[in-house]
C-alpha cells in the first residue's frame, strides 16, 4: 500500500506540474522554482511532515521534498548559530543531494554524447 500511495501522490503533484505548463505561460524553470518554494512553504509552517509520513516517497522525491530538505537545513543551522545559519544551512543540507546530481549528470553525458539540437 506504501508503493501505491507514493505512486499516486507523486503522479498528481507531476499532473498538477503538467497542467501548469499547458494552462499558464510558465516556463519550466518558473514551475521548478514555484515547487521548491512551496515545499519550503509547506515546511515552514508545519504541513509538509504529515504530508510526507502520508505520501513516503510520493512527497520526499519531487522538488517539494528539496524545498522541504533546504527548509529544515536552515532551520537547523539558524537554532544552532543564529542569523549566519540563514546563509549555510540550505548548502549543508542539501550538499549530498546537489554532489550526486552534478557527478552523475556528468557521468551520463560522457556515456550517451548529448549534442546541441539544431534551429
Amino acid at each position: 500500500m506504501e508503493f501505491i500511495k507514493a505512486f499516486i501522490v507523486g503522479g498528481l503533484i507531476c499532473v498538477l506540474v503538467q497542467i501548469l505548463m499547458e494552462k499558464t505561460k510558465l516556463m519550466p524553470g518558473r514551475i521548478m522554482v514555484l515547487l521548491v518554494c512551496s515545499g519550503v512553504v509547506l515546511g515552514a509552517v508545519g504541513l509538509y511532515e504529515p504530508f510526507q509520513e502520508f505520501a513516503g516517497a510520493g512527497a520526499s522525491v519531487p522538488l517539494l521534498g528539496f524545498g522541504n530538505v533546504l527548509w529544515k537545513g536552515i532551520k537547523t543551522a539558524v537554532d544552532e548559530e543564529g542569523v549566519l545559519g540563514l546563509f549555510k544551512g540550505g548548502f549543508t543540507a542539501c550538499a549530498v543531494g546537489v554532489s550526486a546530481a552534478l557527478l552523475f549528470g556528468y557521468i551520463a553525458s560522457w556515456i550517451f554524447k548529448p549534442h546541441m539540437k539544431k534551429k
